[in-house]
């Protein structure tokens, strides 16, 4: 299949690149005195200073554990045939067909140099749109497509690709499935849930948004803290946290598993799938 795409370019105050699996040894332990909020300690530059230093491979997007991208790729995919199987039931409809037909239109949110993008959803959706602010991951997401297209031939294909933070990133299409995935931990509270209901207004009917990110355990559920780390300027959330979050966001959880078969050492990584009330 030929390639279409569409970059739509803006000025980036921010960036929600995907972050990555992140190890439970914390830059900065919780404090018991009284502190800001972690997540108003979230400073947009830094952030994108070190995610635009980062090397665009694999171990750099994934904090030098690559080892744990099959599997993780592995995970999603399973969530999402979970998902299609739920709703066929629900709708009385259930089949056998081992290769279900692709969604209309997918996006990948903070996709980084498309790992996702290529390891995933070009496999499911007809159209995948990517956003990512830094643009030097884009042009390798572009150039590995290109190459792998001419390999294997027909696969989904990349849509419109849009250089902007999500803090600020509208959804222009009605989607099938919203993917964001170790981003969200660079926007603060406030901005997560006006993503995300951003979100909510951009799906297709029956569509969803699945969200995919560290969670912590249960020292910090009891402590009533999110953890702030200086490194690349991101928030890890508590379980609860998040699906303060999502009700914010007018949103309710319609799935969610957490991620298996990570390596010792990391933060737990859960995944939630998530409609409009």
């Amino acid at each position: 299949m030929s390639m279409s795409t569409t970059t739509v370019s803006a000025s980036i105050s921010t960036t929600a690149t995907a972050a990555a699996p992140a190890s439970t040894q914390p830059t900065n332990p919780p404090s018991t005195s009284p502190n800001p909020p972690p997540d108003t300690q979230i400073s947009h530059p830094h952030a994108l200073s070190y995610w635009t230093s980062t090397p665009p491979t694999i171990s750099g997007m994934l904090g030098g554990y690559p080892q744990v991208s099959r599997i993780d790729l592995q995970g999603s995919r399973t969530f999402l045939a979970k998902l299609r199987r739920s709703l066929e039931i629900s709708l009385g409809t259930p089949k056998r067909d081992m290769h279900p037909p692709r969604l209309g239109r997918a996006v990948d949110c903070g996709a980084g140099i498309g790992r996702v993008t290529r390891g995933f959803l070009l496999d499911v959706a007809e159209v995948v749109d990517v956003v990512e602010p830094v643009g030097k991951f884009t042009e390798m997401l572009r150039r590995d497509l290109r190459e792998k297209e001419e390999r294997e031939g027909e696969r989904g294909k990349l849509g419109t690709v849009e250089n902007v933070g999500l803090e600020v990133w509208t959804p222009r299409d009605d989607y099938d499935i919203i993917w964001i995935q170790w981003c969200l931990g660079q926007l603060t509270d406030a901005d997560a849930v006006a993503c995300l209901a951003r979100c909510g207004k951009g799906l297709a009917a029956g569509g969803w948004i699945v969200v995919k990110e560290n969670v912590l355990g249960k020292f910090y559920e009891d402590l009533g803290e999110d953890l702030y780390d200086e490194t690349d300027s991101t928030v890890t959330r508590r379980l609860s946290k998040w699906r303060s979050l999502f009700q914010r966001a007018g949103l309710k959880v319609v799935r969610e598993e957490t991620q298996r078969g990570f390596v010792r050492g990391l933060f737990p990584v859960r995944m939630w799938a998530l409609q409009p009330k």
